[in-house]
């Protein structure tokens, strides 16, 4: 089964998100979203209209089984650049709730996955489609930057 015709049979692209609290993982169809979705086991909120942490233990999961464009943004808290993008980043995650995911790894906390994605400069934003990377921007960039970025 395609994984057009496995949406079509879930009723649509599903996000995966780990939850902060309890540490379990969720699926959240993607058109219910914007509706405050809450975690199955501890029902804590999943908050999705502002950037999702990442870490080395959720983000290859995330990654791979979400079904929508996720835009992850490699940052670290020293990092002006960083903090200059981050509203636009915020921003972002609010506009596409529902279209796309919007997430943020700290390459200081997390040098094994940045390492492996080869993050030299940041902030670094990639998106990710079905487990695969399809586009890559180094650089502190506008929101309309990263909006053509997930279109």
């Amino acid at each position: 089964m395609t994984t057009t015709q496995q949406e079509k049979a879930t009723g649509g692209p599903r996000l995966t998100l780990h939850c902060r609290n309890c540490g379990k993982w969720n699926r959240i169809r993607a058109d219910k979203a914007s509706d405050g979705p809450k975690c199955g086991s501890c029902g804590t909120a999943l908050t999705i209209d502002h950037p999702v942490m990442l870490d080395d233990a959720t983000f290859d999961r995330v990654i791979a089984e979400t079904e929508v464009p996720i835009l992850v943004d490699f940052y670290a808290d020293w990092c002006g650049p960083c903090k200059m993008m981050a509203p636009a980043v915020e921003t972002l995650a609010r506009e596409s709730v529902g279209r796309a995911l919007v997430a943020k790894l700290d390459t200081d906390a997390a040098q094994r996955t940045a390492s492996r994605f080869h993050i030299r400069g940041i902030p670094t934003s990639i998106v990710f489609m079905h487990g695969k990377e399809i586009k890559r921007q180094t650089g502190a960039v506008p929101l309309a930057t990263l909006r053509a970025m997930l279109s």
